[in-house]
């Protein structure tokens, strides 16, 4: 089977990004993050770093975002989506290993994040960077009470993220 990648360009999400990143998360999340809770990341919290994944094309747009937040040396990643039309691309990935790769230069030595249960797509994908479950957490969504799983790496410097080295 041939996978298809996009070709992106990763980049500070801005101000100007809200009004299509509040359209992925919308398409992507039951109860997605108000416009406020954006901002404030962007503009107001020190430990906040917001990515924006942009296609390289003719149609130049924000297809994808993540945010996490550097704590210590430790990265929570608190959201990753990408438009539902660009899924299955490389999109997530490309951001993810970029995050990855961008805390590990910061100092970052461990990454969290939770992942519904039922998102078979997203844990294959941390499973493939190198991520373990490590907990569940029981009712963690409260649109269903679906339970998330906790999943961990470790030791992020020298794994080589992103294009020169894949990371897992």
């Amino acid at each position: 089977m041939i996978q298809r990648q996009l070709e992106v360009v990763v980049r500070s999400m801005d101000l100007d990004d809200l009004a299509l990143v509040l359209d992925i998360d919308r398409l992507s999340f039951p109860v997605p993050w108000p416009e406020r809770s954006y901002r404030y990341e962007l503009t107001e919290n020190p430990a906040s770093n917001l990515l924006v994944a942009e296609s390289n094309g003719p149609l130049q747009r924000v297809v994808g975002f993540i945010g996490c937040w550097l704590i210590g040396d430790e990265v929570h990643i608190s959201t990753l989506a990408v438009h539902p039309s660009f899924r299955g691309l490389g999109v997530g990935r490309t951001l993810l290993e970029a995050t990855l790769d961008e805390m590990a230069r910061r100092g970052a030595e461990i990454a969290t994040l939770e992942v519904r249960l039922s998102n078979t797509a997203a844990i294959s994908l941390y499973q493939k960077l190198g991520f373990d479950v490590v907990g569940r957490r029981a009712g963690y969504y409260r649109d269903n009470g679906e339970d998330a799983l906790l999943m961990t790496v470790t030791g992020l410097h020298g794994r080589g993220w992103g294009a020169d080295g894949g990371g897992g």
